[in-house]
C-alpha cells in the first residue's frame, strides 16, 4: 500500500460508513497487495460492492483506483526510507555517500514526515502524555536509545516518566505497575519483532492510552492499538540508519506537552534547575 493511502485511511477513518471502514481495514492489514489485486477482488475480499469502495477512494481524495495503484507505483519505485539489515554474511562493496546526498536525504525525510503531520493530531497526542498521571516509554534495540532521548526532556516537564525494560528480565515487575490511566509512548522505527507485538498486545489489555511515534511502516499496525499514531519517514544508506525524523518528531512533541501543562511544567523545569544547582550541575 501506498504510504500515502495510509495515512489518508487513518486521518478519514471515523468519517468513514461501516461498509468502507470493512475495506479500509482490509486495505491496512493488507499492505503489499495494492498492485495484485484489482479494485473488484478487494471489495469481494472486504465482502462489500464495488460501488462501497469507489465511494472509499473518493472520501480518501482519489479520483478512482487507478490513481490509488499509480500513487503505489511510483512509491515502489522510490529508495525506500528503511532499508532491513542484510542477513548474508558476503560483505558488500562501501558506497559512495557525500555530504550532500545525505543532506537531501535527510531534509526530504524530515519533510514528508511533517508535511503530512496534522496539526489536531499532534495536539492529541501531546494532550494524552500530558493527562496521565503517569508515562510509560517503550522503545527496543536501537530505539532504545530515541527512549533514553526523549525520557530527560519529558521528566523536566512533568514528573512520572518511566522506561519499561531497563533492567533485564523485569517487564512483568515493570508492567504490573501501569494503570488504566497511564499513557505509553511507544517508539519503534526499527523491524517489528514477537515482543514488540506481545507488550503492545498486553497494554491493551490494561486500557493504557498508547501514542505511537513510528516508522510510517508500522503505522497501520500501531494504528490497531494506539490512541493517536505519529509516522516518521526513516532513511538509511547500506551500512547506516538514520531516526533523524524520529527523534525531531519527538522533541516536537515534548515541545507540545509543555504547552499543554502550561505553568505546572515552568514549575518543574524550575524545580529541576534548582535541583542540578544544588548538586553542582551547570
Amino acid at each position: 500500500m501506498t504510504t500515502r493511502l495510509t495515512l489518508a485511511i487513518q486521518e478519514h477513518f471515523e468519517q468513514l460508513s461501516p461498509s468502507e471502514r470493512k475495506l479500509a481495514k482490509l486495505l491496512l492489514d493488507r499492505a503489499d497487495d495494492m498492485l495484485t489485486y484489482s479494485a473488484t477482488e478487494l471489495a469481494a475480499m472486504a465482502d462489500v460492492s464495488k460501488a462501497t469502495a469507489a465511494r472509499l477512494f473518493r472520501s480518501l481524495g482519489y479520483a478512482d483506483f487507478n490513481e490509488v495503484r499509480l500513487q503505489a507505483r511510483e512509491e515502489r519505485n522510490l529508495a525506500p526510507p528503511f532499508q532491513a539489515p542484510r542477513l548474508s554474511g558476503a560483505r558488500a562493496p562501501v558506497r559512495a555517500h557525500s555530504i550532500s546526498a545525505h543532506l537531501q536525504t535527510e531534509s526530504e525525510s524530515l519533510a514528508r514526515t511533517f508535511e503530512s503531520l496534522r496539526s489536531d493530531t499532534l495536539l492529541a497526542a501531546a494532550s494524552v502524555l500530558a493527562k496521565a498521571p503517569k508515562v510509560w516509554l517503550l522503545g527496543l534495540g536501537m530505539d532504545e536509545g530515541l527512549m533514553r532521548f526523549v525520557r530527560p526532556q519529558l521528566a523536566r516537564i512533568r514528573p512520572e516518566v518511566y522506561a519499561l525494560g531497563m533492567q533485564s528480565g523485569v517487564w512483568a515487575e515493570d508492567l504490573a505497575m501501569a494503570g488504566p490511566r497511564d499513557a505509553l509512548l511507544l517508539i519503534m522505527t526499527q523491524p517489528r519483532d514477537s515482543a514488540m507485538d506481545r507488550l503492545a498486545a498486553h497494554a491493551g489489555t490494561t486500557r493504557v492510552q498508547t501514542v505511537a511515534v513510528v516508522d510510517v511502516r508500522h503505522s497501520a499496525w500501531a494504528q490497531r492499538f494506539s490512541s493517536v499514531v505519529l509516522p516518521c519517514y526513516s532513511s538509511s544508506t547500506d551500512y547506516a540508519f538514520s531516526a533523524m525524523a524520529a527523534t525531531s518528531m519527538l522533541q516536537l512533541l515534548s515541545h507540545h506537552v509543555a504547552m499543554r501543562l502550561g505553568k505546572r511544567a515552568q514549575q518543574r523545569q524550575q524545580l529541576v534547575d534548582d535541583i542540578a544547582q544544588e548538586l553542582g550541575g551547570d
